[in-house]
């Protein structure tokens, strides 16, 4: 069958159908009221813990703010996904990469409900879109159709990335979870092949309020690429090493997908006239006069997110005074709306040394203490790309790197850089860069699990 054949075969009303305005499932889309039939609670709570409750009056002072925001909602509802996977096809996964990636969208499909959407895009020289928006009513023919797929040429990542945005956008489906799923192995080898344009197009997602997972198989694709474009979208970085492991990875982001309770939260730090941003740490942080305002990722059920603030405050008389109003608001998942909660940052200014001088608040100075381990990171990965950095000072610094990530709880982050510390030991930086941009990322996520 040829690909007209089979984009003919999808399309047919007997066998899949077309999108159409959903009628949501209220026992998939909701969690389940309480006997009392109490109104569901927002998914989310948000606290302010202050580094120090005192600053020292009459002196330039600098402290921590941290603005933990917790998933509390822990019933098993969600919201319909409205899924795109974009495959790579190129020649270059020829062979068990691609069979593998078959097999994880087979799978991707199987798990998918009535309810869900899919659509498909796969790319090499040429984009095709091998399915359109469906609901999956038929799940072996699609999955015949998938296992039908062949290899091309050469890489065309941007187009791929404008047609798969164009899927997830061309029709409005209200209250359902949107997401792109792109898995590929190169470098952009055709078509568009700028960073910034190429990246700039993944932008696009965030202003359309979905989300990019861009999964990095093998030795040969832009590790820098690919994480640029889960950070600007505000999606999700992997690094797979081994053809085997692509369904596992597809089926750990599904997990994560199904679990989602809060889209799209934003964080808006109005600050007192005389206070300053230093940094910021945890989301993509902007400035507009004295609001300073971070965008998040999203959250899952029994994980929280930890941005933190570093503030300045120039000499200040002595007294108790805001420095900053706080609000959070989110796409619910659960209750279906945009929830908002609110929160006040005060601080007392003392004449008295001793209590400016006490012991910061331990969760403040651990976040702060991770933060440090995010900038090192940074910092030898840059190191080890302009060579300079050799393998002993590389895996040196990442030791240290690791000591400060286990100190603080992050076990999973530590094991990755554990990982690459073992590839260089093995002579493959290449595969230390790909593990250690993913650590990256996820540490600048700021988000904690469990």
């Amino acid at each position: 069958m040829d690909r007209t054949q089979q984009m003919g075969a999808l399309n047919d009303p007997q066998r899949t159908q077309a999108m159409q305005m959903p009628v949501l499932d209220p026992q998939r889309t909701q969690a389940m009221p309480n006997l009392m039939g109490a109104p569901l609670q927002p998914s989310l709570s948000l606290e302010v813990v202050l580094g120090r409750r005192y600053a020292l009056a009459q002196s330039i002072a600098r402290e921590g703010l941290l603005i933990p925001i917790r998933a509390v909602q822990t019933a098993a509802g969600r919201a319909p996904l409205n899924l795109c996977l974009v495959l790579d096809r190129s020649g270059s996964m020829e062979g068990a990469p691609f069979e593998y990636a078959k097999q994880a969208c087979a799978y991707i499909v199987d798990q998918l409900t009535e309810q869900d959407v899919l659509s498909i895009v796969t790319f090499s020289d040429a984009v095709d879109v091998v399915m359109p928006p469906r609901k999956i009513v038929n799940k072996s023919l699609v999955k015949d159709h998938i296992m039908r797929l062949t290899v091309g040429d050469t890489t065309n990542l941007y187009d791929a990335l404008v047609v798969g945005t164009q899927q997830i956008t061309g029709t409005p489906l209200p209250g359902y979870q949107s997401h792109l799923i792109l898995l590929t192995d190169g470098e952009p080898t055709t078509g568009i092949k700028d960073f910034s344009t190429i990246v700039g197009a993944a932008a696009k997602a965030k202003e359309f309020g979905f989300h990019i997972t861009a999964l990095g198989f093998g030795p040969d694709y832009n590790e820098e690429l690919l994480a640029g474009i889960a950070r600007r979208s505000g999606g999700k970085y992997y690094y797979i090493d081994q053809p085997h492991r692509i369904p596992e990875v597809f089926q750990q982001e599904l997990v994560r997908l199904m679990t989602v309770v809060a889209r799209n939260p934003k964080l808006e730090v109005r600050l007192a006239r005389w206070v300053q941003v230093r940094q910021a740490f945890g989301g993509e942080l902007k400035l507009q006069g004295r609001t300073a305002t971070l965008s998040l990722v999203d959250v899952e059920r029994g994980s929280t997110l930890n941005p933190i603030l570093e503030l300045e405050f120039p000499n200040h008389p002595a007294g108790i005074y805001r420095i900053a109003q706080i609000t959070l608001t989110w796409d619910d998942i659960v209750t279906g709306r945009v929830e908002t909660a609110a929160a006040d940052a005060v601080i007392e200014f003392t004449t008295d040394p001793a209590l400016a001088n006490q012991p910061q608040d331990p969760r403040v100075a651990n976040e702060l203490q991770v933060a440090v381990a995010s900038r090192a990171l940074e910092k030898t990965i840059m190191g080890m790309r302009a060579h300079q950095l050799d393998r002993t000072q590389a895996m040196a610094e990442l030791q240290r790197t690791q000591a400060i990530l286990l100190s603080q709880g992050r076990t999973q982050e530590a094991q990755e850089v554990t990982q690459a510390i073992r590839a260089l030991q093995g002579q493959d930086a290449n595969a230390a860069e790909k593990t250690l941009m993913g650590t990256l990322v996820n540490l600048e996520q700021g988000k904690r699990e469990g």
